[in-house]
């Protein structure tokens, strides 16, 4: 099973994923940044973007990893990853259909407020106007398909404890992965 953390920067996706990984036993985590890290490192550079999830091999790449790795080792892995583009998502999502890899949608929401503040004082990251402007789409994206789509965890009021334990009770759904 893939649990897919979604969200925007400063939400907690990173935090949550270590946390959740302690809570559902046998699961590994999968940054799929790390793979659009390893297309940013191709020489000479692929064509300029503001974003890796734009290359067209990043969602294949991300899909044939975690599937690999779940072929390998079983198990759950829990994948800390923004993905706002809608067409991107369903490319995702299908190729694990394809594979008979289910998939739990989850998201990680805050308020506007809340996201700028947890950006603005992130000590380990580190504020940055590249952060800062995936809000406002990461807002349109949740008006639209993104909050219908997911299962969403609103993160505003909550500990990380708190988030982890809500995320793995919507993952087992009381029964285990």
């Amino acid at each position: 099973m893939i649990v897919w953390l979604n969200g925007t920067h400063g939400v907690g996706k990173t935090t949550t994923s270590a946390l959740v990984q302690r809570l559902l036993p046998g699961s590994r985590i999968l940054d799929a940044e790390k793979v659009g890290e390893t297309l940013m490192d191709v020489r000479p550079g692929l064509p300029e973007t503001d974003d890796f999830q734009h290359w067209p091999p990043w969602r294949p790449l991300v899909v044939e990893t975690a599937s690999r790795i779940l072929e390998w080792t079983g198990g759950v892995l829990v994948m800390p990853m923004t993905v706002l583009v809608e067409d991107y998502w369903r490319e995702i999502a299908s190729g694990f259909a394809e594979r008979g890899i289910p998939v739990r949608h989850v998201l990680l929401h805050a308020d506007q407020a809340v996201l700028r503040q947890r950006i603005d004082d992130d000590v380990l990251m580190t504020p940055s106007d590249f952060r800062r402007s995936r809000l406002d789409p990461y807002a349109i994206a949740y008006d639209g398909w993104l909050g219908r789509e997911a299962e969403v965890v609103d993160t505003t009021g909550l500990t990380p404890p708190e988030v982890a334990q809500r995320v793995a009770e919507l993952v087992t759904d009381g029964n285990g992965p």
